[in-house]
């Protein structure tokens, strides 16, 4: 996504002008690739560092474009505001390049940690900010950079309407929203592997079988809107945040623009770009600025805009790329499954586990398509996306494995041996296995460090609350860069103030609401309010638009009255009070009160601006947030 000169609007003359030099970059790579123009017989790793920007209370902080006028050039812009990433020095893979990434990757997050404490916030790295909620995803929270809202109106228009999530897994999340800043709600540690021409079809199918264990291993993106869904969530965010197929599309299989591909490659990178072309439209355009085949000539490398402009639209799981440095034009493998976080460390160690595999298992198996079907790969992958060291994997054995197992008896001494044969530092090899081979052993992942800290927290807080702490609890240790598996559950107390997770009435009211529809009898509302012990109960149509509000004191009036059953049946509608006074889910707690207050109620249904029923808020709420307030003043005079 780094080119940023984009054309806001393509008319069809501009496309076919685009499609006629894509194909003509495509012709070149090929021309390249026959006459021996790619770099070969060297190894290089890189990577690529996304972070999220947080303010004080551990909320997605709106501070990138400040920081990047403060910050050295290798740190740019994400798609939101409170993204930043940082371009990492590559490294010829072999001594102690992996642990000159880690430091690299320290040294850099303490400059963004300075530059950010000077505009009052701080840098997290996390796949998934457990704090972020829909209200952060407005197109204000969008970068200012024209490919961004091209890339947003584009797909949007596309699709022929608002984008959709659903992700079902402890728990369930679904909704729709009209812009793609859903993708920036991940960010990714992406690491990248130089190979050479003639070896990249073996060495990029061999990259697609290890995806599987190397990400079972390092999830780390558990929660999302506040709901426990996959161990990497990013796996089903990611695709289906900018997924730009119509309803038709979808149905009769149209691969989405995320994907982990549809077949082994079997002789040429080629075939990776010539199947993206051909099955994904054009997205982006930027002015012409070379002819290839005329610099070829001259024996200049070209940099091939158009192709890497449409490649960056195109997000396989691990990614072809074709690159030039200091002259000399190269291929590259970019994995882009690892998130981000927990600490520089454990991301590391991540890597090290690919790249040790990537080494290591590739010279046990000249070709893995003669040892697993391509079928197996993608169904692994998705396995781990789910559930992590609990995955179930159909390996290149023939046996079925748990993941940890398969992790720990087979693949790290795999990778140990990888690295050794590629002359990678003994302490760096124990350092990163050691961090690989500790996590299997607890089972404690950065996934699993979220859900059991949730787990043990309990009822105690709000939602609010306890997804707060982890962001704080996860900051404060990742400043010492000790790796996951070493860190203590966190706990509610790491909050610094409990008055922030009280300030909106989004963040604390109830959301698993009993409801009844107009026609209803007026005794299943009775029932209802005596088996759940509630003394409210929001009346919805079939679309889930709030129409009504019966009250306990509702049903009081009526057995007053003497209501007689020869009078027939009473409906929920003949009682209801209609067009109830509302809040929305922004609405500020103290402007709560006051409408309770104004309007002498009890409670107020929270509707969205479809008027859609989201959550209920009461005065016993809002009473435990004036009791926490007081006990506080009590303890500051005591």
């Amino acid at each position: 996504m780094g080119e940023q000169q984009v054309k806001q609007r393509l008319d069809t003359t501009e496309l076919r002008q685009f499609s006629r030099r894509l194909l003509d970059d495509l012709f070149a790579l090929r021309t390249m690739l026959d006459r021996g123009m790619i770099e070969r017989g060297v190894r290089r790793i890189g990577a690529e560092q996304e972070m999220f920007l947080v303010d004080p209370y551990g909320n997605p902080a709106m501070a990138a474009p400040e920081m990047l006028e403060r910050l050295p050039p290798q740190f740019t812009n994400e798609l939101a505001r409170f993204n930043l990433e940082l371009n990492l020095e590559p490294q010829v893979f072999g001594g102690t390049c992996l642990s000159n990434i880690e430091n690299e990757i320290v040294e850099h997050l303490g400059t963004a940690r300075r530059v950010a404490a000077e505009l009052g916030v701080d840098v997290l790295l996390a796949g998934i900010l457990p704090t972020i909620a829909k209200k952060h995803l407005g197109l204000d929270a969008m970068t200012p950079m024209p490919r961004y809202f091209q890339l947003n109106d584009t797909l949007k228009r596309m699709r022929g309407g608002a984008f959709s999530l659903s992700i079902k897994g402890h728990d369930e999340l679904r909704f729709d929203h009209d812009n793609i800043l859903f993708e920036a709600c991940n960010t990714s540690f992406q690491v990248h592997f130089q190979v050479s021409p003639e070896e990249f079809p073996r060495l990029y199918n061999l990259a697609q079988a290890v995806t599987a264990p190397v990400m079972a291993v390092s999830v780390n993106s558990p929660l999302l809107m506040q709901q426990r869904l996959w161990r990497e969530t990013r796996v089903a965010l990611f695709q289906q945040s900018i997924d730009n197929r119509t309803t038709h599309q979808s149905a009769r299989g149209l691969r989405p623009r995320v994907s982990f591909g549809s077949s082994w490659v079997r002789n040429s990178i080629l075939e990776l770009f010539q199947e993206d072309i051909a099955r994904y439209r054009i997205l982006l355009s930027t002015e012409a600025d070379e002819d290839p085949m005329d610099l070829i000539a001259q024996g200049l490398p070209p940099k091939l805009s158009a192709l890497r402009l449409h490649n960056g639209t195109v997000y396989r799981w691990n990614r072809p790329c074709y690159g030039v440095t200091d002259g000399v034009p190269h291929l590259r493998i970019e994995h882009r499954t690892l998130p981000s976080g927990p600490t520089p460390a454990d991301e590391v160690a991540n890597a090290a586990f690919f790249f040790g595999l990537m080494t290591g298992l590739g010279e046990q198996h000249d070709d893995i398509t003669q040892h697993m079907s391509f079928d197996d790969a993608q169904h692994n992958f998705l396995n781990a996306a789910r559930f992590g060291l609990r995955a179930n994997f159909a390996w290149a054995d023939g046996r079925d494995w748990k993941a940890a197992d398969l992790i720990r008896d087979v693949l790290i001494p795999q990778a140990r041996d990888g690295l050794a044969s590629k002359g990678i530092a003994a302490d760096d090899i124990n350092r990163y296995m050691e961090i690989i081979e500790s996590r299997v052993r607890t089972g404690q992942t950065g996934a699993q460090w979220m859900l059991g800290s949730l787990e043990a927290m309990g009822d105690s807080g709000t939602r609010d609350e306890r997804h707060r702490a982890l962001v704080l609890a996860s900051l404060e240790r990742q400043h010492k860069n000790q790796p996951v598996h070493t860190w203590r559950l966190a706990a509610l107390n790491e909050t610094h103030d409990w008055r922030d997770s009280y300030r909106f009435v989004s963040q604390y009211m109830a959301t698993d609401l009993f409801t009844l529809r107009p026609e209803d009898l007026v005794d299943l509302a009775a029932s209802v309010m005596h088996w759940e012990h509630v003394r409210h109960v929001p009346v919805e149509d079939e679309d889930g638009v709030l129409v009504g509000l019966v009250t306990m004191r509702d049903l009081l009036e009526i057995l007053a009255a003497g209501v007689k059953p020869d009078q027939g049946p009473i409906s929920i509608e003949q009682i209801m009070i209609r067009d109830p006074v509302t809040v929305s889910p922004d609405c500020l707690s103290v402007d709560a009160l006051r409408l309770m207050r104004d309007h002498r109620v009890t409670c107020l249904p929270v509707v969205d601006e479809s008027g859609l029923l989201v959550g209920m808020v009461t005065n016993t709420d809002l009473l435990k947030v004036a009791t926490a307030w007081m006990e506080e003043q009590l303890a500051s005079l005591a």
